[in-house]
């Protein structure tokens, strides 16, 4: 099997790689600087910074059968409803919400019947939450559900999967230590999910666990 994972060098994405490469997968990852990737990862310089530029990411993978949406920013440090970097708000959405679509697009030339893409979004994008802090980082979450559950109905008739992941509040840099979860088993539950997502939980919003969560 064939995996594609964005952001890579750091966090989730690289648990994701190593994992995925224990697993004996072939696996490709995106990092914005060479060298970065895990040992045993085919690397591909890709900057979500530039969604327009990732079309260019299609021609260099080859058949694929997952792609997990990785790469993410927690946004800029002044992201208040009253007090706005409205430059980095915009910079959060090119890599939260747009890049994700921008990524699935290039793939989906590479991508058969069978195919399965995967998101990662966060519980800070729930909209039973009345939280105002990092609010560019949760808008852009919430933002790339609906990107993505727009994208499970228009490629039902392909029989290709698409699934939003909540993985908690994970111990990784943007995490930070005191967070609730341990990234190597969010890694291990994302991957099963990728191994087994089907068209009859297609649009759906995961837990790392699997089990069904609200929007």
């Amino acid at each position: 099997m064939h995996i594609v994972i964005t952001g890579v060098a750091r966090g989730i994405g690289r648990e994701l790689a190593v994992q995925a490469v224990a697993r004996g997968w072939q696996v490709t990852g995106t990092v914005r600087r060479a060298g970065d990737a895990p040992e045993g990862v085919r690397e591909i310089l890709a900057d979500m910074s530039y969604p327009g530029d990732l079309h260019a990411i299609g021609p260099q993978l080859g058949a694929v059968d997952v792609l997990i949406n990785n790469a993410g920013v927690i946004g800029p440090e002044r992201q208040s409803t009253l007090e706005m970097d409205f430059e980095g708000f915009a910079q959060a959405f090119m890599v939260n919400t747009m890049a994700p679509l921008a990524v699935a697009q290039a793939v989906l030339s590479q991508m058969k019947a069978g195919g399965r893409i995967l998101t990662i979004s966060s519980q800070m994008a729930w909209m039973g939450y009345a939280k105002s802090d990092r609010i560019a980082y949760r808008a852009s979450k919430v933002a790339v559900n609906k990107v993505m559950q727009g994208l499970a109905t228009d490629l039902r008739a392909r029989s290709i999967a698409v699934a939003l992941i909540d993985p908690g509040w994970v111990r990784t840099d943007m995490g930070g230590p005191e967070a609730e979860e341990d990234p190597a088993c969010v890694a291990r539950g994302i991957l099963d999910i990728a191994n087994t997502l089907d068209m009859a939980r297609t649009g759906r919003f995961l837990h790392w666990s699997g089990k069904e969560r609200d929007f």
